[in-house]
């Protein structure tokens, strides 16, 4: 028992020292998050699966729609307002991933030189909550516009040829 307790106060100690490093063979620019989620973040990658509710209700994705454009017979109108939707995701989700960053460097500034106080934790962390948010709306919001523009028979065949 004493064995077990020891092993698990040392793995919840080397947890976060280990995950900022597992996977990652170049070193963070921030050290409260892995290189690879620091990575994703800038490149705006929805590491999180933040689209997971559209895409298992089948709900089309513009990125993939636009990779079926042939196959789906996109008319130039639907490939030109597609085209425009999944642009601008693009966009937010790095606009938002340098928010992400940006909040997380001022929550580690804070703890690092003690000026943390409560008011500025409650600030920070639900800022860290809005533009999570933002960033999840962003993305549902196009699997709703690209699911208006297509036509039922878009819509089905699109069903038979994505893979969620």
């Amino acid at each position: 028992m004493t064995k077990l307790l020891l092993t698990a106060a040392l793995l919840l100690l080397a947890g976060p020292g280990f995950a900022q490093m597992a996977g990652d063979s170049i070193p963070s620019p921030l050290k409260t998050m892995s290189y690879k989620q620091y990575k994703a973040y800038l490149d705006g990658e929805d590491f999180d699966h933040l689209s997971l509710v559209a895409d298992i209700n089948h709900y089309p994705s513009a990125e993939k729609v636009l990779g079926l454009k042939k196959e789906l017979g996109l008319t130039p109108d639907q490939l030109f307002k597609i085209t425009t939707i999944n642009t601008e995701l693009i966009r937010k989700k790095k606009e938002m991933g340098r928010f992400m960053i940006k909040n997380e460097r001022a929550l580690d500034s804070m703890f690092r030189i003690k000026k943390i106080d409560d008011g500025s934790l409650t600030f920070l962390t639900t800022r860290t909550g809005l533009y999570l948010g933002e960033w999840r709306n962003a993305i549902l919001q196009t699997y709703l516009k690209v699911d208006a523009i297509l036509t039922p028979a878009q819509k089905k065949k699109y069903q038979q040829l994505a893979k969620p």
